[in-house]
């Protein structure tokens, strides 16, 4: 008879290796898991520009008839919205002003929740914790933003 501190149970393999492969996960850089979320934030609103631009005069009919953003002329509401839908992409792809962009980017989302699209929460709530993580963890090493804090600290910047 084995003694009970030698006894294997059933399921201690299984949950060895479940444990190994959650400490594994957790070991992955916060770099790899912002680059994804910044290119995939960028690709919704970048898409969003270029269906504006694709008919600007559809788009402009959306924003008098549809959209209705409050205290805002539908013309200016349209070129607002166009103008942060291209610069903020680039901004996020490259890495640069990660932060400012992401809380633009949640305002914008939503503005678009409350006043436009309140029946599409699932996907904005989505959008809206990309952004959560980007705007508090930022952009990580693999970005513009993280180069120009490390070139204006002496220390590493370990989290930007």
């Amino acid at each position: 008879m084995m003694p009970e501190s030698q006894s294997v149970h059933p399921g201690s393999k299984l949950t060895d290796r479940i444990l190994r492969i959650v400490a594994w996960l957790e070991r992955v850089p916060h770099s790899v898991l912002a680059l994804p979320l910044r290119l995939a934030v960028a690709t919704v609103f970048w898409n969003s520009a270029m269906t504006k631009l694709a008919d600007w005069n559809a788009a402009l009919q959306l924003f008098r008839e549809d959209y209705r953003v409050p205290l805002l002329a539908p013309e200016f509401a349209a070129y607002l919205a166009v103008s942060i839908e291209l610069t903020t992409p680039v901004l996020l792809v490259l890495g640069l002003a990660t932060r400012p962009v992401a809380l633009v980017l949640l305002g914008m989302t939503t503005v678009i929740e409350v006043f436009v699209y309140a029946q599409a929460w699932p996907t904005h709530i989505q959008w809206a914790a990309m952004l959560l993580v980007l705007l508090c963890r930022g952009a990580g090493k693999l970005s513009l933003d993280y180069l120009i804090c490390r070139g204006f600290s002496s220390r590493p910047a370990s989290r930007v």
